[in-house]
């Protein structure tokens, strides 16, 4: 895993205004990064990042870069996103190029589409840098597939942690059968999620798993029913950053469950 930042090349002559690159992080695995990605944060003069971004992701932006933190976590926001949209806005009129990083992909509850608006009303040139989703990535380290004929012809990604800091969904949708949830920044509304979605049709035995930092060497997964999982997550001690996946496909999991931590340690080491 690649940890010294690299040099920065010279600033080409005559450059009167920077650019912005919304760029997804991925899911936690620094591996997991888009090649598009590293290079322009080895040329990035400024990254600003979010909470769920790591520090060996990070390490790919030179040394000199400035690191502005904007991360946001449940009732505790470093930057108001009006504040964040002004701070991209002023570095790429300085003359910056700006590597903004989100955890995931832009545009999948990263807010990539309101800082892309104001960019683009401002006149600042931009570029958007897809990244693995966590939906996609932590599912397919915890072994389960967001689709299968036999279980899933449907997927479905909600946030459990609307605007208003409710969790009102259309339960009556998310009860259906043979389909998939992913429910991100659900962790705190699990028990209400299960109870609503049984009360809207959804069997008490229907398989539901939580999956706590997914891709990184630190991930557990639980797996159960609507009606057990809230109690046994309580009782386990999962916090966030952590997914919800509703769905028969979550019984597949004991036997797709292929990520091993210790193993990909070891063979990073190699």
């Amino acid at each position: 895993m690649r940890t010294i930042a690299p040099q920065r090349p010279p600033k080409r002559p005559g450059i009167q205004q920077g650019k912005v690159y919304l760029v997804g992080a991925g899911p936690g695995d620094p591996d997991l990064l888009t090649l598009r990605a590293v290079r322009l944060l080895e040329k990035a003069d400024v990254v600003v990042y979010d909470n769920l971004v790591s520090e060996e992701v990070l390490a790919f932006a030179p040394a000199d870069a400035q690191r502005i933190y904007a991360g946001k976590r449940r009732n505790e926001h470093t930057m108001r996103q009006e504040q964040i949209n002004s701070v991209l806005v002023r570095l790429a009129r300085e003359g910056k190029q700006v590597v903004r990083l989100k955890g995931g992909d832009p545009f999948i509850f990263g807010r990539g589409g309101e800082e892309m608006i104001e960019l683009a009303s401002r006149g600042i040139a931009f570029e958007v840098v897809p990244g693995i989703t966590a939906a996609s990535g932590v599912a397919s380290y915890a072994g389960i597939p967001l689709t299968h004929r036999d279980h899933a012809q449907t997927c479905l990604f909600v946030t459990g942690h609307l605007k208003n800091g409710s969790a009102d969904l259309d339960w009556t949708t998310l009860a259906r059968p043979h389909q998939t949830i992913v429910i991100y920044m659900g962790l705190n509304a699990l028990p209400d999620i299960c109870k609503q979605l049984m009360a809207h049709g959804a069997p008490t035995s229907r398989p539901i798993a939580l999956v706590q930092n997914g891709t990184l060497g630190s991930q557990k997964i639980l797996t159960g029913t609507l009606a057990d999982l809230p109690a046994r997550a309580a009782e386990s001690g999962f916090v966030s950053p952590s997914l919800i996946i509703v769905g028969d496909v979550v019984r597949l999991q004991p036997s797709l469950s292929w990520f091993q931590p210790e193993s990909t340690a070891a063979l990073d080491q190699a």
